[in-house]
């Protein structure tokens, strides 16, 4: 997406408007810091000798954010260095411990995405007797070479068995559930995002943090920023955002799902910001600073009320996209095209693909995505073995689009794609299912991802085989030409 300097501008005021909201809800933020896990990624160049890397990348190298003003409310126990260190490893343990020996004085805990959170929880999970040797120490993990970083958590890390105890004592537990607010007791909220396709962590954040307020706080993406939440302690499912008029132009595209997949007659008209009405969806379309024309978001937003004379959006789902585990995007032509990609290798079994659908699982860390496969066979002594189901997963992930196998490759943020197989008959279960619900046996189409419960327990009780992608993709930071 192209950007220009003055965006940053804009960012930062966004940025700067979020604490004193917060502070209406929850007062006595400016005496505490916040426990932010905030990564940078993997950068390139285009053909033309442009700079391209990840909008927050961009945010967190520049200048704004380096050398930002003190601000009381806006403390982090990260330190810049961990925040730039480029390897994913050494900037999670760096954070955490610095998390870790600032315990005290954390009153929320949060990521960019709630997947970045849980991420951060299991990291602790597998890595705790390391850090709290370092704490009992003062001696720091030889894995972390990074000068600078070295540098810095040799001015902070001094031996202190009482802390290191104190961890050591709740992360020896076999129970994690609240382990946020038992090393973390002062914290007062999670600030994740938890809308639209990170809906789907909320139950796991409720786990590991004991029930502590989710706060929602701002709307943004790659594109644009786009507003805030005015009310950021009400509950996932009522978020609303306000949309700052001054980030951009917004236009809304009403959208009414066609009836029977039938062309409509004409296609609506835009709608201005002042013009939207409430209860209606609508897709968002932005014109930026930075030169997007009337682009289209791929966002449906619902008009839930008005603050003063702003309306304000409850973000209901993104357009076309099926699986989404981080900031990972698949949609259904591209599933398709691996599904297509990864069949080829039955073809030597005389086997194929009868049907298929998906779902994103979350309660692994890192989820990782599922697709049920029903096979038809024409020898049944050749089927294809566990190995090469396998290579099918790893097919269809070398298939599926950069930010995907750059979060299995360098992010560690999506774990390794699943193919269960189920029997023969399956789909022609499902589709009864659906029938006996009220669907029309003549408009009835496969769904190519499923999130419904009784439907993922009807599947997962005709499954006979599962195999997991044996190796990561192909990932590169290099722009292919």
């Amino acid at each position: 997406m192209p950007t220009i300097k003055e965006e940053l501008d804009r960012r930062r005021l966004l940025y700067s408007l979020l604490m004193p909201v917060m502070n209406l809800y929850v007062p006595g933020l400016e005496r505490g810091k916040g426990l932010y896990f905030l990564f940078v990624k993997s950068e390139t160049r285009t053909p033309g000798g442009l700079l391209a890397r990840p909008v927050l990348t961009s945010y967190y190298k520049s200048d704004h954010f380096k050398t930002r003003p003190y601000d009381p409310y806006n403390v982090y126990t990260s330190p810049n260095e961990a925040i730039l260190c480029p390897d994913s490893f050494q900037s999670m343990y760096a954070q955490m411990l610095c998390g870790l020996l600032q315990r005290q004085q954390v009153l929320r805990v949060g990521a960019v995405f709630a997947s970045g959170l849980l991420r951060a929880i299991r990291f602790l999970q597998l890595n705790w007797p390391q850090l709290t040797q370092d704490i009992e120490t003062g001696a720091l993990n030889p894995k972390l070479t990074d000068p600078s970083l070295r540098e810095y958590m040799d001015k902070i890390l001094k031996p202190n068995p009482e802390l290191a105890e104190c961890v050591r004592h709740e992360c020896s537990k076999d129970n994690w559930e609240g382990i946020i607010a038992r090393i973390w007791q002062n914290t007062k909220y999670l600030d994740v995002i938890v809308t639209g396709a990170m809906a789907q962590y909320i139950p796991t954040l409720d786990y590991y943090s004991g029930g502590l307020p989710l706060a929602c706080t701002m709307y943004a993406s790659s594109e644009c920023y786009f507003g805030l939440n005015l009310n950021p302690m009400c509950k996932p499912s009522q978020v609303s955002y306000t949309i700052m008029p001054n980030m951009a132009y917004f236009e809304f595209l009403p959208h009414e799902p066609d009836s029977f997949g039938f062309p409509r007659a004409s296609p609506p008209k835009l709608v201005d910001l002042v013009d939207v009405e409430v209860g209606k969806e609508y897709e968002l379309v932005i014109t930026t600073y930075a030169g997007l024309y009337r682009y289209r978001v791929g966002d449906i937003l619902r008009v839930t009320g008005f603050h003063n004379s702003a309306p304000q959006f409850h973000f209901v789902r993104r357009k076309n996209v099926l699986l989404s585990i981080d900031s990972d995007k698949t949609d259904e032509a591209e599933l398709q095209k691996a599904v297509e990609n990864a069949s080829r290798l039955l073809r030597e079994f005389n086997t194929s693909v009868v049907e298929y659908t998906s779902y994103a699982d979350t309660r692994t860390i890192p989820g990782h995505y599922v697709i049920y496969w029903e096979l038809l066979g024409k020898e049944s002594a050749n089927s294809p073995t566990d190995e090469v189901l396998k290579q099918c997963c790893l097919a269809m992930e070398e298939s599926l689009n950069s930010v995907y196998r750059q979060g299995r490759v360098a992010d560690n943020s999506i774990g390794p794609l699943e193919i269960r197989v189920v029997k023969n008959g399956t789909f022609e279960e499902l589709m009864d299912y659906a029938i006996s619900r009220g669907a029309s046996i003549n408009q009835y189409k496969v769904p190519r991802c499923v999130n419904f419960t009784p439907i993922m327990e009807l599947l997962d009780s005709r499954v006979v085989s599962s195999h997991f992608s044996p190796a990561s993709p192909h990932w590169t930071p290099e722009r292919r030409r």
